[in-house]
């Protein structure tokens, strides 16, 4: 039988720690089928399967609170009739039920990621205070106890969880009434720290309605920050959790960062530097592409549509290539092989 997880067994940290690694999991295991193929659809115009897959991918960004809760009970060793119980509190409470004039409810978008993190932490924790205590009654009682409390709770603090959002998207918006070179500089490192933080990097970036060279910057930076990532943990992660981190999303590496912040410094030295590169090289995006990076190519992609044509290929192949592998090297060596400030199997293992 599974070891389980109690209360007596473990410490606030640990706690803390699985909860944030099964959410950045359940999100990469939601978004990245979006990720990977919206793109690439666009090259096959209107066809009825393009429209199913469209809608497979985009049901799966909504599951993201079910996803999450669920791999955020795979980490707390929970069975599944507790996992089931944070799940119906995190759905609820997500930000993807949305009701209309007729009083029907509908699932849309991947819902607040911040206020997801929240829910699946009480809900979990009111799991594991409750789980020994309600003996044969567990099944009946359990989901209904952590759905009406949990959910409740997420419901009363996801407008203040939307609303910090807002505030940290003022704060990037500023960026934008800067010079080029400095705001390009400021929005890569802006949005590099965005991607592997608890809020939403696509959700500021639509926010703000992000277009342009600020885009194209936005979007060079997360691409820097999540090579450097990979590159630095390249030693010690599977080859398919390290190509997660640029075609999926670094914000895998989540809670190492919010464990040890001193891995912010070389994922966003790279971000500014390649940020700065990009609004050099004028290469321009969209609010929905700011966001992304490379996952699914759409940073490139985009790029390719919307910025101008001169010499394009060659702006895309440093935006994109040259300086973010140059940055990603240039980081690991100083911070892992000279310094040594990083140590990658400790401080960058992902939990796969």
């Amino acid at each position: 039988m599974t070891q389980r997880f109690r209360l007596n067994t473990y410490s606030l940290q640990d706690f803390t720690l699985n909860v944030l690694n099964g959410n950045s999991l359940g999100i990469i295991i939601a978004l990245i089928p979006a990720a990977l193929t919206s793109q690439l659809l666009t090259f096959f115009g209107q066809h009825p399967w393009v429209t199913t897959v469209t809608m497979m991918t985009n049901v799966a960004q909504s599951m993201l609170p079910i996803i999450a809760a669920f791999a955020v009970g795979a980490f707390l060793r929970l069975g599944t009739l507790e996992s089931a119980a944070i799940a119906l509190a995190s759905i609820v409470s997500g930000g993807v039920v949305h009701s209309n004039s007729n009083g029907l409810y509908t699932l849309a978008g991947s819902g607040a990621i911040l206020n997801v993190m929240l829910v699946t932490y009480l809900s979990a924790g009111l799991v594991l205070l409750l789980q020994d205590k309600l003996g044969q009654l567990k099944l009946i009682f359990l989901p209904t106890i952590v759905l009406l409390i949990g959910g409740s709770i997420g419901l009363v603090t996801l407008p203040w969880m939307l609303n910090i959002q807002g505030f940290i998207g003022s704060l990037v918006a500023s960026a934008t009434h800067f010079s080029p070179l400095p705001m390009g500089i400021i929005l890569g490192m802006a949005f590099a720290a965005l991607i592997v933080s608890p809020l939403s990097s696509v959700g500021i970036a639509t926010a703000i309605n992000l277009a342009g060279v600020g885009a194209g910057a936005a979007n060079a930076g997360i691409v820097a920050g999540a090579l450097t990532l990979a590159w630095m943990s390249a030693t010690v992660n599977p080859i398919g959790g390290t190509i997660a981190h640029v075609i999926g999303s670094p914000k895998i590496q989540m809670a190492n960062l919010l464990k040890k912040p001193l891995l912010f410094v070389p994922v966003i030295l790279a971000a500014g530097i390649t940020g700065g590169v990009a609004t050099l090289a004028h290469i321009q995006g969209t609010p929905f592409s700011a966001g992304f990076g490379a996952s699914g190519l759409i940073g490139p992609l985009t790029a390719w549509q919307v910025s101008g044509h001169a010499g394009l290929l060659w702006r895309i192949s440093l935006t994109y290539l040259a300086a973010p592998v140059l940055t990603a090297w240039l980081m690991t060596v100083i911070f892992v092989k000279k310094t040594h400030l990083i140590m990658p199997a400790t401080d960058l293992k992902i939990p796969l």
